[in-house]
């Protein structure tokens, strides 16, 4: 299933989305990050209520939730949640952790390292290049792989959480990829929704 730009955006403003400025963090959301442990669970459609959740568009952080202990120890953890052995994924999303908030960590294939990187508040502000059809895979849709078409450059922008300064990078390649699909989390569209074919598969 496709959605139109202006869906989406009534959609998101209808859930709380602002691109002026995030709400504060609920006490369900604070208990969650404070009560994970370094690898938090990962949601899979599954599980139906999960599915319901994945669904959802997301809020922005505040500028007052930027700058605390708590969200630097959510963003460690959802490094070390796509990192463990348990998922070896290159990209992570708010909801897939259960925090539907606009922040994803994408492993930056198109830098020295290859570092996880995280981005709160993040949107794409542009798609350019050609669309070329890859391979996917998600943590949160087990069993299944699709062919997906994207763009291969976006500009993306996000809130630098230390200066609260808003960012932007162009970005191109299989990472520009990882954008596009982290990205679609937050507005509650999964890659299964844009693939042109999708396969099982078993490890």
């Amino acid at each position: 299933m496709r959605y139109s730009l202006a869906i989406m955006a009534l959609l998101a403003l209808s859930l709380g989305c602002s691109r002026t400025g995030g709400s504060s963090l609920t006490k369900a959301e604070k208990a969650l990050i404070d009560g994970s442990g370094p690898v938090m669970r990962v949601l899979t459609i599954a599980d139906r209520k999960d599915s319901l959740f994945l669904r959802k568009a997301c809020a922005d952080f505040s500028d007052r939730d930027l700058k605390t202990k708590r969200y630097q120890a959510l963003a460690g953890k959802m490094v070390t949640t796509v990192t463990d052995p348990s998922q070896d994924g290159v990209g992570i999303a708010g909801p897939q952790v259960g925090l539907s908030r606009r922040i994803v960590a994408v492993q930056r294939f198109d830098k020295e390292g290859e570092p996880f990187e995280v981005y709160p508040n993040i949107r794409i502000e542009s798609l350019s290049g050609d669309v070329v059809p890859g391979a996917e895979g998600c943590l949160s849709v087990p069993g299944l792989r699709g062919m997906v078409p994207r763009y291969t450059k976006v500009v993306i922008s996000y809130k630098d959480a230390s200066t609260l300064r808003t960012v932007r990078d162009t970005v191109e390649g299989f990472t520009a990829v990882i954008f596009q699909h982290e990205t679609d989390h937050l507005d509650g569209i999964l890659y299964t929704d844009r693939a042109d074919t999708l396969t099982a598969y078993s490890y």
